[in-house]
């Protein structure tokens, strides 16, 4: 009788804590399935394909994959198991297209026409982006946690920010303030 007891007690220790987790998270594995479904160019055949799917119970069981693997990972670790590694996109900035692929640690920027590269690369250890050009490095961002990051400054120096409005505004006026003395 005590080892059904602390059995049931195991079974609900588990079951609470992937059930009140709160691991939401992005849905990878269903929200793939549904944009290939999507990119069917025929919308007779995209309706098709979407009842058998639904018939057949693929979706149900992608999301169910989902909500107990896959988000519970990306819950627990911090990573998402299907993360898009590899994905180029081209983003429009000021001054010319960027193309931005994603890496495994981080993010590879091109500007177009332009053999340069810089990474931006987030190191899980010491929870730190850098960004790396030219053969050098150099911290940007250091989490410190939900509410606070360390800011790393030109001149070798450390801010802690808030990440609110006031703490953004008063990182801003230093940023700017140290950027207008370097020009001088």
């Amino acid at each position: 009788m005590k080892k059904k007891s602390v059995m049931l007690l195991v079974a609900c220790t588990l079951a609470g804590s992937i059930l009140f987790s709160s691991c939401v998270g992005q849905f990878a594995l269903t929200n793939r399935l549904l944009k290939w479904n999507r990119s069917i160019d025929s919308k007779f055949v995209n309706e098709l394909v979407f009842i058998a799917f639904c018939i057949v119970p693929v979706y149900e069981v992608t999301v169910m994959a989902d909500a107990l693997v896959i988000n519970s990972i990306e819950f627990w670790s911090g990573d998402n198991p299907l993360a898009a590694v590899g994905t180029v996109k081209n983003v429009q900035g000021t001054d010319g297209m960027y193309q931005v692929k994603t890496l495994a640690n981080g993010y590879e920027i091109n500007k177009k026409g332009d053999a340069k590269k810089v990474d931006l690369v987030y190191n899980k250890s010491d929870k730190t982006w850098s960004v790396e050009a030219d053969g050098q490095s150099s911290k940007l961002m250091q989490m410190k946690s939900d509410d606070e990051v360390v800011m790393y400054l030109p001149g070798g120096q450390k801010m802690n920010v808030e990440l609110n409005a006031a703490g953004v505004t008063a990182f801003r006026h230093v940023a700017l303030a140290d950027t207008y003395y370097a020009q001088r």
